[in-house]
């Protein structure tokens, strides 16, 4: 298992005091230490000894990451705050992979892992002018004041679980509507295109029985392969009394494929990297986590 970062949490006791703690170290870079006074961390001065070295090394050490995992550091930009630079970086071993941030000082001394947020913009905004609903499946009233829009890969052990609890919470909740987007993750699900394909031709022949293909193919995860997904999607459609000549053209149809990857791509640009990723009014929850979508219903439903 990865010992990765936990994005998204400060680990630093103090944010403000490190920050004071850079402007202090950039304010004296360049004078001499008085007797008895350590001397500031001095910038990088080699190839060998660049800012993202520094982190790599750091990084390695502090999560025994040895030589069978792989780090790309980079590359290092401004960031919103003057006294950091801001380092993305990606860790894999194997076929799995994970990317984070981190933030350094100029000095390349301090390193801050999390998140930077301007608390003078709305946190959501942004969000929120990228998560349109679309033309994609969906239950419950299109005036709900909390709509679930759900990111998932029908062969994701973990969406085959959230989809399980959503059963159970939805009609607990008439007030929510759900919204489903495909993310198949293709590098290490290889049946999961074919099975959104399958599904979006359901939905566009039949809206109505775009939620029995969806729990049918969940509840079929285990038996699917591979080399058995085409006739299993096939065998669905005649279950699903689809027009099956209308069904087969669809799911050879390029342009099917091509509503899938708007999706993925829709995902991409909100930073989804797992599924299921579930944003509850714009608010996200990353896995089978009903008591976090639980949380933020009963907040909006609270406001």
């Amino acid at each position: 298992m990865f010992r990765f970062l936990k994005l998204a949490q400060l680990v630093f006791l103090s944010f403000m005091s490190m920050l004071f703690a850079f402007r202090a170290a950039a304010q004296t870079t360049g004078k001499s230490a008085s007797p008895g006074q350590s001397k500031q961390s001095d910038p990088p001065t080699s190839k060998s000894d660049t800012i993202e070295n520094r982190i790599e090394k750091y990084l390695r050490n502090a999560y025994a990451w040895g030589p069978n995992y792989t780090l790309k550091i980079g590359p290092t930009k401004p960031s919103p705050i003057p006294e950091l630079l801001e380092v993305p970086f990606t860790v894999s071993l194997s076929d799995k992979s994970q990317t984070a941030t981190v933030y350094v000082d100029k000095s390349g001394k301090f390193l801050i892992r999390g998140e930077l947020s301007d608390m003078s913009v709305d946190p959501l905004a942004e969000i929120r002018s990228k998560l349109t609903v679309g033309n994609s499946p969906a239950m419950g009233p299109e005036n709900a004041k909390v709509t679930l829009i759900e990111f998932a890969d029908f062969e994701c052990p973990s969406c085959r679980q959230l989809d399980l609890l959503l059963r159970d919470f939805m009609p607990k909740h008439p007030e929510v509507r759900l919204v489903y987007k495909d993310f198949p993750l293709t590098e290490i699900h290889p049946w999961a295109m074919t099975a959104a394909i399958a599904a979006q031709c359901t939905f566009q022949q039949d809206p109505a029985k775009f939620w029995k293909i969806h729990d049918a193919i969940f509840d079929a995860q285990d038996s699917i392969t591979p080399s058995n997904v085409w006739n299993k999607m096939i065998d669905l459609g005649v279950q699903l009394e689809l027009n099956l000549d209308t069904y087969k053209t669809c799911l050879a149809d390029p342009a099917t494929a091509q509503i899938i990857e708007q999706s993925i791509a829709l995902g991409h640009s909100l930073n989804i990297t797992g599924t299921p990723t579930t944003f509850v009014n714009a608010r996200k929850v990353v896995g089978p986590d009903l008591v976090g979508i639980e949380a933020y219903t009963d907040f909006e439903d609270g406001l």
